[in-house]
């Protein structure tokens, strides 16, 4: 049987790891260096931890882990046909399933769940940061993948639209240092309910902003053929056709909506939270050109209550590569109340394909060994082994060529993986000498040991 991988998973080169972990460690750093702390939750929930708060289309895209107790086929001793698990799966979530746990959708659930769990030992604000892989039942394409890693940052136990601003800071701050020019998007939950209200379709919340959130894939047009079929009258839809005229002045469309507001309640809350987020971030610097009021901004999550981010990268055509928001209400589903929470995450993958289309990784993002000591089957190979042994012991990768062969065989390995300089041992080495030919410059050399091994 020819192996193959499953769809939407990948196999990671050593160049290709080397990368991510480039990544990685300078989300890492800036995570710790704006106060939070790691935390690591299992790869499999509970089912009922998952399902219902991710929205109706976010349910169908969680992966279904089927009890070990029948996951080999039965007999219907009635009718002696196979069990239909695929209208098992279908089915409402009950205690007669044939699944009762789940592969993660995201990061922010199963932090809500330990923070619901572990509640009377945490400090408030609590802040943590976590980096692992989420599954997806999606349709690959280009930057969407099955299994993939997000990269958070939350603060629990705080409503402090400072946290909001902090998250800002911190989302441009990684960026500038992984080289990424990016657009940082922001809009706010009550906003979105104001604007319901201000149509009259309070009762449709959900399909207005799931819907609305497809605007960048579908257009105005595909945005109101989905309001209608969603159920929204016409007139409703109407009265929101300003939402896809705004201006590039983030202050003058939240004046705008103060207008249209009057009276509206939730709608002037979110109004005010988002204008103080950001008037506090240009006061800190940030460029209004990298922060922008988006009213269409929805984020397709029914959890969220508050602030939305959404990031995109400049100068490449990819999806959002970071997204999150306030999430207030989220520990309540788990008996848990009055514990305020917001979040961002990091797309890894997609950061790893903008950075790699834009070739932004430095050299030294690839890890590659600094020496490779030849094989010629002589005595020199204890020689190279105890050399091979101090290099190490100072930090310094070394390896030697596993078998005698023909230099040219030892020349073509060295180049393609990579590695720095080929160390020849010869009669030189009785004179405390070693040759190295550094592979990069092209340049062969001879020196003592004393500062080969410096």
């Amino acid at each position: 049987m020819k192996p193959s991988l499953a769809k939407g998973t990948r196999d990671f080169t050593a160049v290709e790891v080397a990368r991510r972990r480039f990544i990685i460690n300078i989300l890492q750093k800036n995570f710790e260096l704006f106060g939070f702390q790691p935390l690591e939750t299992p790869s499999f929930e509970n089912l009922s931890t998952l399902t219902g708060k991710y929205g109706e289309e976010g349910d169908r895209l969680i992966f279904k882990i089927l009890n070990s107790s029948i996951n080999e086929a039965k007999e219907d001793k009635k009718n002696n046909m196979l069990l239909d698990f695929q209208k098992a799966l279908d089915r409402p979530f009950s205690s007669d399933n044939l699944t009762d746990k789940a592969l993660r959708y995201d990061l922010t659930v199963p932090f809500a769940r330990f923070v619901a769990m572990n509640h009377n030992q945490l400090t408030f604000p609590f802040k943590r940061y976590q980096i692992q892989p989420v599954w997806r039942a999606d349709r690959p394409q280009k930057g969407r993948y099955r299994e993939f890693y997000q990269c958070d940052a939350d603060v629990v136990g705080s409503e402090s639209l400072l946290q909001e601003v902090d998250l800002v800071q911190l989302y441009l701050k990684s960026f500038a240092e992984l080289g990424v020019s990016v657009t940082i998007h922001i809009n706010n939950r009550k906003i979105l309910s104001g604007l319901a209200e201000f149509a009259g379709i309070t009762d449709k919340l959900i399909d207005f902003t799931v819907a609305l959130d497809k605007l960048d894939k579908i257009g105005k047009d595909g945005v109101v053929k989905e309001l209608l079929e969603r159920g929204i009258a016409q007139e409703s839809i109407d009265k929101l056709d300003f939402l896809f005229t705004q201006s590039n002045d983030a202050l003058e469309n939240l004046l705008q909506l103060k207008e249209k507001f009057e009276g509206n309640e939730v709608g002037l809350k979110g109004v005010e939270e988002l204008e103080t987020v950001i008037i506090q971030s240009l006061n800190l610097g940030v460029d209004i050109q990298n922060l922008v009021f988006d009213i269409t901004l929805a984020r397709g999550l029914d959890y969220y209550t508050g602030a939305i981010f959404e990031v995109k990268a400049n100068n490449v055509q990819m999806g959002s590569i970071g997204g999150g928001g306030r999430y207030d209400n989220l520990t309540e589903v788990f008996g848990v109340k009055n514990i305020p929470g917001i979040g961002v995450s990091f797309g890894l993958d997609r950061i790893y394909l903008v950075m790699e289309e834009l070739g932004l990784f430095p050299k030294d993002a690839t890890t590659k060994v600094d020496y490779l000591f030849a094989n010629f089957g002589g005595n020199e190979i204890s020689e190279a082994l105890k050399l091979i042994k101090q290099l190490r012991e100072k930090g310094i990768s070394a390896e030697i060529y596993p078998e005698a062969a023909k230099i040219g065989k030892q020349f073509t390995y060295a180049e393609k993986k990579g590695i720095k300089n080929l160390v020849f041992l010869g009669e030189e080495i009785k004179n405390g000498n070693i040759t190295y030919k550094d592979l990069e410059a092209g340049e062969q050399k001879t020196v003592s040991l004393e500062e080969f091994l410096g």
